[in-house]
């Protein structure tokens, strides 16, 4: 179920780590972000928080966002990475690094979402 409710769940209040990407368009990241899998838990006029299993990503909707040089990069494990890569060339996704076995023991690709910011997609090689 999801929540237009200003304040988070028990479950995401208390979640011990949690990161919050500055986004410019709430709507344009909830869309990219449910695409990739994840689910919304809520979301306000300017502030959605979707999930990756019990995983939160929070994301703010704020007026002249940019994204520096060294743009933040989110690993998600999946379980099947060739069938996201394949999705993600349907979807249009801008991709930086196309899938490959990767000699850290990963085998990844990664794109950019709607403001730069990098998603690694990842399974075990």
């Amino acid at each position: 179920m999801v929540s237009n409710s200003p304040i988070g769940s028990a479950d995401e209040l208390s979640a011990q780590l949690v990161t919050e990407l500055p986004v410019r368009s709430l709507a344009e990241s909830l869309s990219f972000y449910r695409a990739a899998g994840f689910k919304l838990a809520r979301a306000t006029a300017d502030f959605g928080v979707i999930c990756w299993g019990e995983r939160y990503l929070l994301l703010a909707e704020r007026a002249g966002v940019s994204i520096g040089p060294n743009p933040a990069n989110i690993r998600i494990i999946v379980a099947d990475v060739d069938a996201l890569f394949a999705r993600a060339g349907e979807l249009g996704w801008r991709v930086r690094h196309p899938l490959a076995d990767r000699g850290y023991g990963l085998r990844d690709f990664t794109v950019l979402d709607p403001d730069g910011y990098e998603l690694r997609f990842a399974a075990l090689a």
